[in-house]
């Protein structure tokens, strides 16, 4: 087994935060700026990672709220296509201009919502990683699956399948993308996975990635992989003790500027 205390370097934290389909125009210039204004009150040389991810009717509001600071603008949704009659859609090149770095990949809501299969989940990853931005690509069990036992197989199957679509030749897409491990039982509801019950998932992803191929423990050791579920600030330092959880995937929380920012202090 891997180990999370092995001699390969320190994994920076990361803590996300998918707004979702939430804000007004006030509300959102309102938000940015209160977080924005609250990381820069922390030395951002020891702080750990930060993402906001906006609806896309407002990344040109906050693209320039966050301008010049250390935050970085995701994006929830895209079309893998570089343009064409796509209505209603967006493409990664309409969001880099807008500063966009990190963009979700099968959220558990697009998957079960939207119906978006393996095979389009693992197109538009590759499509993000050949756009030189990352991927947060999300796996989760639903409750019944994890009551039946199915919580390894069901991770093993959204990640490989991903994986053995996009890598190719010398290209590994463990090396690009961060992954968020999102149990849809705990997405919404209040419920949260246990600290110990995140770890034994984090731990089996990362020993997947390492056992995939020979090389790719060192790439493993260093693969970010973060928690989503009713993250909150009450339960986000037990969360971020474990050893192989890298911070948090936020989504209620996140449209609250100081509950937000005191669970990315919680990740410093």
């Amino acid at each position: 087994m891997l180990s999370a205390s092995s001699t390969f370097p320190r994994r920076k934290k990361l803590v996300a935060g998918n707004w979702k389909m939430h804000g007004t125009r006030a509300s959102v210039v309102a938000l940015a700026r209160a977080i924005r204004d609250g990381v820069a009150a922390v030395d951002t040389h020891a702080a750990a990672d930060i993402v906001v991810i906006p609806a896309s009717i407002h990344i040109p509001i906050v693209s320039d709220i966050l301008a010049g600071s250390p935050l970085a603008l995701g994006a929830q949704n895209f079309y893998p296509g570089d343009a064409g009659a796509f209505t209603g859609e967006v493409s990664l090149a309409m969001l880099k201009e807008f500063g966009c770095t990190h963009i979700l990949v099968g959220h558990s809501e697009r998957r079960q919502l939207l119906a978006e299969s393996l095979a389009l989940i693992a197109e538009k990853c590759w499509a993000v990683v050949n756009a030189g931005l990352t991927p947060i690509l999300c796996v989760g069990e639903t409750q019944a699956e994890r009551e039946q036992g199915d919580t390894e197989k069901v991770i093993a199957t959204q990640l490989c399948s991903v994986a053995k679509a996009v890598s190719t030749g010398t290209f590994r897409l463990y090396r690009h993308v961060v992954i968020a491990y999102e149990p849809v039982w705990a997405i919404g509801t209040g419920l949260t996975a246990t600290p110990e019950q995140a770890q034994a998932v984090h731990a089996f992803i990362r020993n997947l990635v390492a056992h995939e191929e020979p090389e790719m423990e060192e790439q493993a050791a260093s693969l970010r992989i973060l928690y989503g579920g009713s993250v909150k600030a009450s339960n986000a330092a037990a969360l971020f003790a474990m050893p192989d959880i890298d911070g948090a995937l936020v989504g209620g929380a996140s449209l609250e500027a100081q509950e937000f920012l005191a669970i990315w202090r919680q990740a410093l």
